[in-house]
């Protein structure tokens, strides 16, 4: 019988009896292994998101396990198939109403660049409307490669600071893409 690691611990001081280590990496351990998905959709990718759901992959073996259909409820937004140049206030208004700390994948080659739609209506990547963090390339996306982006949006938010949305640098971001900040 093999032994199964749901999460690797942070680095820490053990003893008989205890473990301690610094609150950012449990809360970043925390915050990424409960990632809580908001799924836009508008295409073929997003045939493959439900794929990837579906019980042959099972997205919730990494603790996304409920899609979230309200942005207020929902920190990992998935952007998949073609944005329509008119869908981007839409999108961007999703974005917005999402809590603090969000996090965003644009999975497949029409979310990240426009795809095969080099035309007037098409947006040529989300990233020209809001802040990405992981890309997935494809079109579509196999199942897997949109595990590959969870994975690796999960070690951006193990690994991301409990102060980083205070910066500057991140305030900075948001005014870039026209978002105001809670804080000023």
């Amino acid at each position: 019988m093999s032994k199964v690691t749901l999460a690797e611990a942070p680095p820490g001081v053990e003893g008989a009896g205890f473990f301690a280590t610094s609150l950012d990496k449990v809360i970043g351990l925390a915050r990424a292994n409960s990632l809580w998905p908001l799924p836009f959709a508008t295409s073929c990718c997003g045939i493959e998101f439900m794929a990837t759901m579906g019980s042959t992959y099972d997205l919730a073996r990494f603790g996304a396990e409920r899609p979230s259909f309200s942005p207020r409820q929902a920190d990992m937004l998935l952007v998949m198939g073609t944005i329509a140049k008119k869908m981007a206030p839409v999108l961007k208004q999703v974005y917005i109403q999402m809590a603090e700390p969000r996090w965003v994948i644009a999975v497949g080659a029409c979310a990240s660049s426009g795809g095969i739609f080099d035309t007037y209506s098409v947006l040529q990547g989300i990233d020209e409307i809001i802040p990405v963090d992981v890309y997935v390339p494809g079109c579509p996306p196999r199942p897997e490669a949109i595990l590959d982006g969870v994975l690796k949006l999960q070690e951006i938010v193990k690994n991301e600071s409990l102060n980083r949305r205070n910066t500057p640098e991140y305030k900075a971001l948001l005014e870039k893409y026209g978002i105001a900040t809670e804080n000023g």
